[in-house]
């Protein structure tokens, strides 16, 4: 690194967690340059009991047999291709890992992981094998609960069978701590969480060999997880975290240890306080993370019963609130805005409303913790079954509505049919996407201005989707908003000053370490949205962006956005040059589609550069 990027790591990021991370980066290559010193960090566990989830199985079977045939049929294809090998990946594209399954096989980029080398000297990025997430999704076992539910289904054995004999490989294909799939704890984490799930459906059916390998798969998880916390704990504090803390909390119940589950209890209620502000914001600013903090939580409530200890009820209160605001911020068909990262995450999928569908976990986060649904009956109430009782409580009613969330840096504003929100922000972790002062539109049913996505974090296309040109913001001729180094670490973090917000009105400035500030200023009127835009730095010229899926057609006086029920808006735009051309967006990792980039470009005039446009609703 360069002394200017050491220096803003340093400030940013902490004098501690670059001291920590750099013991970690110790710690590896001194494993990998001495043989047999990992036995150094490596926690031995006795794992004496596995049943810690309590499914009820018969209330589960009767909401999965009163579904339409239609739906009942998707979840039966899934786990009959998930049989023979071929896997919904990113809960999006169907990956053939083989009958019987290469676990260390990518089927995007037709390669294979070593499966001899110790995880620790093994790259966390390799231009042979591709992204690394394509090999850990099938050993993640999200498909064991695609088996589960066919089973409970059609009372077919072959998915038990296929459990059974999917499991007895991977331990088989993967002796401890060998391959990519002990790469990561959480992984660890989530594969344990499924194939517990599995066997709690299952266990009727399972052999003393299927008993034998649970506990097997359990003692290596959790090995894996309690061996290597440090890094989960000291340098990531992010959904990782919280994954790991939750295999923690199983494998020390497993394990009859109630010192370290005592011990666990303690850190999620320390990160949970950490990681969520008052208003339900999330750590990563990214709706996709927040999702999956959600479920891991979801998780925590369940295992409450076993456990005899709970999270404390400020932990409740903010998961609470996470569930809210993103109520707050979802269109009536149950999506979001495609909000910083997302990797296609969906680690308990027991829904049949699909991925961009945040109904379910909206509505169980709000159930575990109010005792109450968000949302009247309907298919999205099965996820609530898996991780909450066996009953559906009685729902109640809060209304969208125009509102900040200063502490998450979100702002909305509700319209008939729609809303708008808006992102500023103030960092005090790692920036996720180069995203200040985006809008995202939303209006009958469709994300008219969106958010770029994500598509890959090993990808050029992936890595160009976080930049400022990405989001629905401006900026002078090639300057960004932060500076990137590697994957993720994002340095020279923005800062914001004189933010001001009421029912129809917000203003305020990003200041770029890059030498430029944007003022935002947003005016609710009859017909829609009066966005004012104001930048002050170098430069010949400022682009303002909005980014489009649907159909748009340039006029005089501005431009048109259109889909295939006629006119969704009409943009004003009283001076400047306005031109489109096609990029890509990606709603879900490793796919992408083409869109519309509308920027509207103006000369910058003694340091500034002034710009007006109104968003005139239909």
């Amino acid at each position: 690194m360069k002394y200017q990027v050491i220096k803003s790591v340093l400030n940013e990021y902490g004098i501690r967690w670059v001291f920590y991370r750099s013991l970690y980066s110790a710690k590896l290559k001194l494993m990998a340059t001495v043989p047999g010193f990992e036995r150094v960090f490596e926690k031995q566990v006795n794992v004496r009991r596995v049943d810690i989830f309590d499914i009820d199985v018969v209330s589960i079977k009767n909401f999965l047999t009163a579904l339409p045939g239609d739906k009942q049929e998707a979840i039966i294809t899934a786990a009959d291709k998930a049989v023979n090998g071929i896997i919904t990946g990113f809960s999006s594209i169907e990956l053939d890992y083989g009958n019987p399954i290469n676990w260390h096989y990518s089927p995007v980029s037709k390669e294979e992981s070593s499966r001899s080398k110790k995880w620790y000297t093994l790259p966390d990025f390799d231009d042979r094998l591709g992204d690394v997430k394509v090999v850990w999704e099938a050993s993640r076992f999200t498909h064991f609960l695609s088996f589960s539910r066919a089973y409970l289904i059609t009372g077919d054995t072959k998915y038990y069978k296929a459990f059974s004999e999917q499991l007895e490989q991977w331990l088989k294909n993967n002796p401890y701590s060998f391959g990519a799939n002990y790469k990561c704890g959480q992984e660890c984490t989530l594969r344990m969480i499924n194939a517990l799930i599995a066997y709690a459906v299952f266990k009727p059916l399972c052999t003393p060999g299927d008993e034998e390998n649970i506990y097997g798969l359990v003692e290596v998880c959790y090995r894996k997880v309690i061996s290597n916390f440090f890094y989960a704990k000291r340098c990531i504090r992010n959904n990782h975290t919280l994954s790991e803390i939750c295999g923690l909390i199983i494998g020390s119940w497993c394990c009859l240890d109630l010192d370290g589950l005592k011990k666990a209890y303690r850190l999620l209620d320390r990160e949970i306080d950490y990681q969520f502000t008052d208003d339900g914001g999330y750590i990563q600013f990214s709706f996709n993370y927040q999702r999956l903090a959600m479920q891991i939580l979801e998780c925590v409530c369940k295992i409450s019963s076993r456990t005899n200890m709970s999270i404390s009820e400020k932990s409740k209160e903010r998961i609470r609130n996470s569930a809210l605001l993103m109520y707050q911020v979802q269109d009536a068909t149950g999506d979001v805005p495609n909000y910083g990262y997302n990797d296609g995450a969906h680690i308990f999928n027991v829904t049949t409303g699909g991925y961009r569908d945040f109904r379910p976990v909206i509505n169980t986060a709000y159930a575990l913790t109010e005792g109450r649904s968000l949302f009247p009956p309907g298919d999205h109430d099965e996820e609530l079954l898996w991780f909450g009782n066996d009953a559906v409580p009685q729902s109640c009613h809060i209304e969208r509505k125009t509102a900040p969330f200063k502490g998450a840096g979100l702002y909305t504003f509700r319209h008939n049919n729609g809303f708008l929100m808006i992102c500023l922000r103030n960092f005090r972790s790692r920036p996720a996407q180069m995203d200040q002062l985006h809008i995202d539109l939303w209006h009958n049913g469709k994300n008219v201005f969106c958010d770029s996505g994500t598509y890959s974090y090993a990808n050029d296309i992936g890595k160009s989707l976080v930049l400022t040109q990405a989001h629905n913001t401006a900026q002078p001729d090639n300057v960004e908003q932060m500076n990137k180094h590697g994957a993720f670490l994002i340095y020279d973090w923005t800062e914001c000053k004189n933010v001001e917000y009421h029912d129809t009105y917000f203003s305020g400035t990003m200041i770029s370490k890059n030498g430029y500030e944007h003022t935002r200023t947003i005016e609710q009127v009859e017909y829609g949205y009066k966005i004012s835009d104001e930048i002050r730095g170098d430069g010949e010229y400022c682009n303002f962006y909005l980014h489009t899926p649907c159909m748009v057609e340039i006029i005089s006086e501005g431009f048109k956005i259109t889909d295939e029920n006629g006119i969704l808006c009409t943009v004003i735009v009283p001076d400047g040059d306005i031109k489109s051309d096609k990029v890509y967006r990606s709603l879900y990792y490793l796919k992408k589609e083409e869109i519309t980039r509308i920027t509207i470009r103006k000369p910058m005039t003694d340091r500034k550069c002034l710009a007006t446009f109104q968003i005139m609703l239909n």
